[in-house]
């Protein structure tokens, strides 16, 4: 149990994870802003899907230039799109939820992309720039 503990703290107390949330805040700023403003001319249900993409391309380029020091790769685009599934779901469920509780559409959407950071780091850092891919 111990050695699980202090794995879990070099993972979330690394200079990588605090990189990652930096980069993070930008996104969710991206990806806000992006559902935002398709939220304009769709439902803002409907929306969060195009702005999270949006906001999504945006991550994949600066997660592995900066974060995870890597160059762009198809392949890599892929495995983070898909390490980016639990994530995404996590947020549409929040979205779906605030919206129905009638939370201003902006909170929602900066609330949903707070929620998943910790789960999405790992399937970044494990999945789409793990060592074994190198």
């Amino acid at each position: 149990m111990g050695n699980i503990i202090e794995k879990l703290k070099d993972t979330f107390f690394s200079k990588q994870f605090i990189i990652f949330v930096l980069i993070g805040i930008v996104n969710t700023f991206n990806g806000t802003i992006f559902s935002y403003i398709y939220s304009s001319f769709l439902s803002a249900n409907v929306a969060f899907l195009p702005g999270y993409i949006s906001g999504l391309l945006i991550s994949y380029i600066l997660n592995s230039l900066i974060t995870f020091k890597e160059k762009l790769s198809f392949q890599k685009l892929i495995k983070f799109a898909i390490s980016s599934i639990p994530n995404f779901i996590i947020q549409y469920i929040v979205v779906i939820i605030c919206t129905m509780m009638g939370v201003h559409k902006l909170f929602a959407y900066m609330l949903a992309a707070i929620i998943g950071v910790p789960i999405t780091f790992l399937f970044m850092k494990f999945f789409a720039f793990s060592e074994k891919n190198k």
